[in-house]
């Protein structure tokens, strides 16, 4: 099975399934000698991980991260680093009821017809759970580009037709409630929604946006490996994102070219705009702007409630899906959007170094 593996110079590989032994990622091209250890990767993954809130599956596991190689002395030495994070609270006869049947919503069916099986625990690769070596791997991304004063931050931005007020933003708010809301009044909205759907058995699609501040002009590729393009494919990437949107999106149709343009202008010697409707990103190259994305997640398509398929055999049944799954995705993927974007904005800064060659003599102290 290819397609698990993501990235040209700082690439990772995920690996393992849900209902599996254990999940993990293989990180390839960090640089040696970056401060690294278990308790700064679990901090991230804490974010991850289920049974933290009820708008969470309530599966308990601990994810508890283990470095396997490339840590010595508490330092990357240059070579593959292997995390590993063991499943401890699989409970796979809550799928058996639903072998033969093609789950509403799920890969279950392109799953079958692809490779003419499918571990129907959980949905094996499908697996939200595979998230978990991408968010391990990030935490290691985001601390490279933290070296260089790069931020990246993600929250939700909206839920159903529930949308955060920018005048109450409160990065600590997305911290104190379980929707991972920085509107404190528009989490308490949200939590009641979701409160709702929960007893109707029922669930809810929703708006992560993700920001990421101090990204130097010139990175991305201006064909193929465009800034955007490489990070819409890192965000798609992601199990239920079923859009993603840069700057103003899809709002630029409705827009004229004088108003979507962002002027250019010197402050304090530094080239500025003075509008963003770009998102930070022009002909696939970043501008020096804040980089502005959105990621819309559908409703998760584990409810409660009885569904019209159909089974193996092609005929058409009912079925009702039973075990412990999220009413809402977006809240628990915050982190992975992160991961993602960070990631992608890693990998090709590296390939950035080498794109004039007074980039290359630098990179080597070249007198």
């Amino acid at each position: 099975m290819s397609g698990s593996t993501y990235g040209k110079i700082f690439k990772i590989t995920t690996w393992g399934e849900s209902h599996g032994a254990g999940i993990g990622v293989v990180i390839d091209g960090c640089p040696a000698g970056l401060e690294i250890d278990e308790d700064y990767i679990q901090s991230f993954l804490d974010r991850r991980k289920p049974g933290q809130s009820k708008f969470a599956t309530q599966r308990n596991e601990a994810d508890k991260v283990k470095i396997m190689s490339g840590v010595f002395e508490g330092k990357t030495t240059g070579t593959p680093i292997s995390l590993m994070i063991e499943n401890t609270s699989q409970i796979s006869k809550d799928y058996s009821d639903i072998a033969d049947k093609y789950r509403p919503g799920h890969a279950d069916y392109g799953f079958d017809a692809k490779y003419g099986f499918r571990d129907y625990r959980g949905g094996g690769r499908s697996s939200g759970r595979e998230t978990a070596g991408r968010v391990a791997a990030g935490a290691i991304a985001i601390k490279i580009l933290k070296t260089m004063g790069i931020e990246v931050q993600a929250y939700v931005k909206q839920i159903g037709d529930i949308v955060i007020d920018y005048e109450n933003f409160s990065y600590e708010e997305i911290f104190n409630n379980g929707l991972c809301m920085p509107d404190k009044e528009a989490a308490e909205k949200a939590a009641k929604y979701v409160e709702q759907l929960i007893e109707e058995k029922d669930s809810t699609g929703a708006m992560v946006e993700c920001m990421v501040s101090n990204v130097p002009a010139g990175i991305g590729d201006p064909v193929f490996d465009k800034l955007d393009a490489r990070l819409a494919g890192a965000i798609m990437s992601i199990g239920a994102v079923k859009g993603i949107e840069i700057g103003d999106g899809f709002d630029v149709v409705k827009a004229r070219g004088s108003e979507n343009n962002d002027s250019f202008s010197i402050e304090e010697g530094k080239v500025v705009k003075t509008t963003n409707h770009s998102g930070g990103i022009l002909g696939g190259i970043s501008d020096g702007s804040n980089i502005v994305l959105r990621a819309a997640f559908k409703p998760t398509p584990s409810i409660f409630q009885k569904q019209q398929t159909i089974d193996k055999d092609k005929n058409e049944v009912e079925i009702e899906i039973k075990g412990r799954h999220d009413p809402i995705v977006a809240p628990r993927a915050v982190v992975v959007v992160e991961s993602m974007v960070a990631i992608t904005i890693l990998d090709l800064m590296m390939s950035n170094t080498t794109s004039t060659i007074d980039k290359l003599i630098k990179a080597y102290e070249i007198n």
